[in-house]
C-alpha cells in the first residue's frame, strides 16, 4: 500500500478464543452440509481469522505449519478453494489476497472497501448485487459468486 500511511489504526484482531469459536462454528456448518472440515482447511481458516486482514496465499503457505514449516502450496490453495466455495473466505482479486468472510453466510455477494493507503479492508453489504442478480436472470445467467471491490481511503487515512 501507499507510503503515506503513518498513523495508527485501531483494528483489533480476533482473540484466540474468538478464532477457535469461529472455526468450530464453520466446522459444524460444513459437517451439517455433508462435507469435512479437514485439518488443512481449519488451519487456513484459523490463519485468515487471526490475521484480521487480507493475507496473500504465499504468506498463508509460510505461516501454515505450527512448527514453523511451510505448507506445500497445493494444500493451501485447495483449502482456500474449499473455504471460498463454502462462503467462509473471499478472494480479493485486485490485491491478490484472501480474507475470512465477515458474515459467515454462504449465499451473499461480498463487497469490499479497500484503502489504497494503509490496506485496510471492510466487508460491507451492497444493493449492487440485487441489480446484478436481476440483470443476470434476465440474460439467462446464474451467478454463483459475486465480489465487488471499491478502492479509496479509509476514515483514518482520508
Amino acid at each position: 500500500m501507499g507510503d503515506a500511511c503513518h498513523h495508527h489504526h485501531n483494528d483489533a484482531p480476533l482473540t484466540v478464543g474468538e478464532v477457535a469459536r469461529a472455526v468450530a462454528e464453520a466446522d459444524a456448518r460444513v459437517t451439517a452440509e455433508g462435507e469435512r472440515m479437514t485439518a488443512a482447511r481449519s488451519r487456513v481458516l484459523e490463519l485468515l481469522l487471526a490475521a484480521g486482514e487480507p493475507v496473500k496465499a504465499y504468506d498463508l503457505i509460510a505461516r501454515f505449519g505450527e512448527d514453523g514449516q511451510p505448507a506445500k502450496p497445493p494444500t493451501v490453495y485447495r483449502a482456500l478453494d474449499f473455504l471460498e466455495r463454502k462462503g467462509l473466505a473471499h478472494r480479493i482479486a485486485s490485491i491478490s489476497a484472501y480474507v475470512a468472510c465477515a458474515s459467515g453466510h454462504r449465499d451473499h455477494a461480498a463487497a469490499f472497501l479497500i484503502c489504497d493507503c494503509c490496506g485496510a479492508t471492510a466487508e460491507v453489504s451492497t444493493p449492487v448485487a440485487e441489480g446484478l442478480e436481476q440483470a443476470a436472470k434476465t440474460a439467462g445467467y446464474v451467478i454463483e459468486r459475486t465480489t465487488v471491490e471499491a478502492h479509496g481511503r479509509c476514515p483514518a487515512c482520508a
